[in-house]
């Protein structure tokens, strides 16, 4: 089958469309991405989504508008790549589809264990003329899991190795890692949000100096630490918090960066830029001594990081300083995949699951008490067969 998967993360840099060739279903799954392009989010939408994810600023009107407009900028990227494919609209199987979370809020009593993705996919489904799988996430919560991180299932079918210890981490707006210990099973891999990925440096950025990220990590790399910051970070309470957890806007978004301003006033730019930079890498590595490296060792370790994040020269070489020698480093484009590409395509073979009516969550990364089917199918409307309501 021929199917897109459309990942819009917390980082807002674009609206991310895989066009994937899948074949197969469970560990049997054969991916081959075809082509990718990603959707750049304009300025103003941009802005309209982060008052979305403020709890004090957002209202009803403004989310049920960006329902609306996202729906149709999901349509747009899907149209631009099956053009730049050079593919008919209609050969398209199936759309998988992410959407933009506003909101992520797990909690242990189900009541108030919420999520919500906008991008209305009724619009992708009509506008392309195909079935939709969208809404993946509150199922999850519904058997009592986070809905987060939903990714290492499809970690688990395309990297699971006999021989390394793989730690897929992707550096998107948030960091978050699947640990897969050699020769281990679904059940025995975890994963959770280690902290901030690009979103606080994305944030500096715009703040301080009028850009939406750090390209390579150039602006950070003029810039020598802060040690009062650097110590104050080190000691937020997420990073000691035990998994499964996930994590967001909602803590690390704009309120969080414009905090920091407030109280470093003084501060130069590159300065703080670096500093935040280092957080993110410090994070990164603080989880794997904490939570992995105590379980699994430093030996036969490889991580493979995705995301934009991946981009970024000198948050990789910090990582790297951070981790022991004997831990392996790579790209997923040092391996012959693509850092943008991997979180779509994960969402068209969770969406390929859906649709083969398999369990596609990972319970022992999420909480959940089982494995469900995740995911809700807007069918094809140019499908449909009239009734004959005079005729029965």
């Amino acid at each position: 089958m021929l199917a897109i998967g459309l990942m819009s993360g917390t980082s807002l840099d674009g609206i991310d469309a895989a066009l994937v060739k899948i074949n197969g279903c469970g560990t049997e799954t054969d991916v081959q991405l075809m082509e990718m392009v990603t959707l750049p989010i304009g300025e103003e939408l941009k802005e309209q989504i982060k008052t979305a994810c403020d709890p004090v600023e957002s209202n009803v009107p403004l989310i049920c508008q960006l329902n609306t407009e996202l729906g149709y900028q999901f349509l747009k990227a899907c149209q631009i790549l099956c053009q730049k494919a050079g593919i008919e609209e209609k050969s398209i199987d199936f759309v998988a589809s992410h959407g933009q979370t506003i909101w992520h809020s797990p909690d242990a009593d189900p009541a108030k264990n919420s999520t919500l993705q906008i991008g209305e996919p009724s619009i992708i489904a009509y506008g392309l003329q195909t079935k939709v799988v969208a809404d993946f996430r509150v199922m999850d919560m519904a058997a009592g899991g986070q809905g987060a991180p939903l990714v290492p299932y499809t970690d688990y079918l395309l990297y699971q190795s006999d021989t390394k210890n793989r730690l897929l981490q992707n550096i998107g707006g948030i960091g978050n890692v699947t640990v897969l210990p050699k020769s281990g099973g679904l059940n025995e891999l975890y994963a959770f949000d280690a902290g901030p990925g690009n979103m606080v440096i994305d944030e500096l950025m715009v703040q301080l100096f009028g850009q939406p990220y750090d390209a390579f990590g150039e602006t950070a790399r003029a810039g020598a630490i802060i040690p009062t910051l650097q110590k104050e970070l080190r000691t937020h309470f997420y990073l000691s918090q035990q998994p499964p957890k996930s994590t967001g806007r909602e803590l690390f978004g704009k309120q969080f960066v414009l905090q920091l301003l407030t109280k470093y006033p003084e501060a130069a730019p590159e300065d703080l830029v670096r500093t935040l930079t280092d957080f993110t890498a410090f994070s990164i590595a603080d989880s794997y001594q904490r939570f992995i490296f105590p379980q699994l060792g430093t030996n036969d370790m490889e991580v493979i990081l995705s995301g934009g994040g991946a981009h970024n020269h000198l948050l990789i070489e910090l990582i790297q300083g951070y981790l022991p020698e004997s831990v392996a480093v790579v790209t997923q484009d040092d391996i012959g995949g693509s850092n943008d590409a991997k979180e779509a395509v994960a969402f068209a073979i969770l969406g390929n699951e859906t649709l083969h009516s398999r369990v596609n969550n990972a319970p022992a990364a999420t909480g959940a008490a089982q494995g469900v089917i995740l995911g809700k199918i807007i069918p094809n409307p140019w499908e449909a067969k009239m009734c004959n309501t005079l005729g029965g």
